[in-house]
């Protein structure tokens, strides 16, 4: 088994980064539709880099969870790159895209969770389990009702990117001292 570092950056760095997001789509409600698709449009770029560096770090093993992650990495990049080139498209857009990302990614992290409670434990395992499940509901929710999106969007995503943010933080952590 390859040896690597014993932190997560990346993940460090992803969290504190969907921590601030979520702060500022709460901070500054009047910017989410707006300004904040571009910074949306980032995370998910950084995110989806994460998630093909997670299927490349997986490709050894078979079975559904890792092209998941390739495709979750896909749809993040596409989707991220097309919200940052055209930000003003990307507010009508956003609609669909949004939701599509939160199941992508939900989906994606779900597939892992077996190698969460092996690398983090039962406590991350639940958390991420929790957590993931109510992403694919409010992503569900959002598809189903695209309105929903367009006037909740600031509490649902603020809420979500800081949970999001706070597993990412603690998989930094919890991976000190243990192989991955």
């Amino acid at each position: 088994m390859k040896r690597h570092s014993g932190f997560g950056w990346l993940e460090l760095v992803i969290g504190i980064l969907l921590i601030g997001l979520g702060i500022l789509t709460f901070a500054k409600p009047e910017l989410v539709l707006t300004s904040l698709v571009f910074l949306y449009g980032i995370s998910a770029v950084v995110m989806g880099i994460a998630d093909i560096i997670l299927y490349i770090q997986m490709e050894r093993y078979t079975g559904f969870g890792p092209m998941l992650s390739l495709v979750s990495g896909i749809l993040s990049v596409m989707a991220g790159v097309m919200l940052v080139v055209y930000p003003r498209t990307g507010v009508l857009v956003l609609t669909v895209l949004f939701p599509i990302w939160f199941i992508a990614h939900c989906i994606s992290r779900l597939a892992h969770l077996n190698r969460i409670r092996f690398v983090a434990g039962n406590g991350i395992f639940y958390f991420s389990l929790v957590i993931h499940i109510i992403g694919l509901i409010l992503g569900c929710l959002m598809l189903l009702n695209p309105l929903i999106t367009l006037t909740a969007v600031r509490y649902i995503a603020g809420a979500y990117l800081i949970l999001l943010g706070v597993d990412s933080v603690v998989m930094a952590f919890s991976r000190m001292g243990r192989n991955f």
